[in-house]
């Protein structure tokens, strides 16, 4: 598609924004740079990118974002390096799995895997989750086939919309596996990032990325990551659920009306 430097500017401010909240909640940001690619720039008048276009520069945007994110992470003992394991090693193979097979779908059915991740984490996040917050960070324990298995299932729908999965491995995380907040935040985004090697490479090797959206989304991602992340350390765990919560039902929602009208 043709490109202008106001188009290119307006990916950058979704980019910028959709990876503050990226830091700061622990998600790669396609939760919600998905639909804002999708909708924005039509809205403003520019021609729309197609469903696999946006996967496709949402895969290789998140591989940076969540790099940002890990590094201001690394130290507190936040991060897992079990859970990273089990779930990075299965999701990775899921997502790639995903990703190169993502070319042979339509846009609306690229559109309706991203609506059903999208509605199956909105219900997760409203799940009461109760007794997890005050666990020593050195004791924690999950169902490692559990955690592997569900990692995988997630990495090939996740893969398809290039979304890495964070806005669903999220809840897993903190619903089914029972892993306190914080952890969950941080050990997302490592996982996040081993996801988003395998939609990319997916997704590159079937010519699904527009490259130069994608490198402008890339040099939002790394200036807004970072400071979403601190931002994120600083506020109280539930205001964190909540804004989460929030954004991905409004996605979903957004999704499941633009579907079926």
């Amino acid at each position: 598609m043709e490109l202008d430097f106001l188009l290119l500017l307006t990916i950058f401010i979704i980019g910028f924004v959709g990876s503050f909240v990226s830091g700061m909640v622990g998600i790669g940001g396609s939760i919600i740079k998905y639909p804002m690619l999708l909708y924005i720039p039509p809205l403003l008048g520019f021609t729309a990118f197609t469903a696999h276009e946006v996967a496709g520069i949402s895969a290789v945007q998140v591989l940076f974002a969540t790099i940002g994110g890990v590094w201001a992470y690394r130290k507190g003992g936040y991060l897992n390096k079990s859970l990273i394991l089990y779930m990075g090693i299965s999701i990775l193979i899921g997502s790639f799995i995903g990703g190169y097979g993502s070319n042979m779908m339509s846009d609306s059915a690229v559109n309706l895997v991203y609506g059903l991740l999208a509605t199956i984490a909105a219900i997760m996040m409203f799940v009461p989750k109760e007794g997890i917050e005050d666990q020593n960070l050195t004791e924690v324990k999950f169902n490692k086939g559990l955690a592997a298995s569900l990692a995988f299932i997630t990495g090939i729908g996740a893969g398809i919309v290039g979304a890495a999965g964070a806005f669903i491995l999220v809840p897993i995380m903190l619903v089914v596996l029972k892993i306190p907040t914080r952890m969950t935040i941080a050990s997302s985004l490592a996982i996040t990032f081993i996801s988003s090697i395998g939609a990319t490479v997916g997704k590159v090797t079937t010519g699904q990325v527009e490259y130069l959206p994608a490198a402008v989304m890339i040099v939002a991602s790394l200036l807004a990551s970072p400071l979403g992340a601190n931002a994120g350390k600083k506020i109280n765990t539930k205001i964190l659920q909540g804004i989460l919560a929030a954004l991905i039902l409004a996605s979903a929602i957004k999704i499941w009306v633009s579907f079926f009208s």
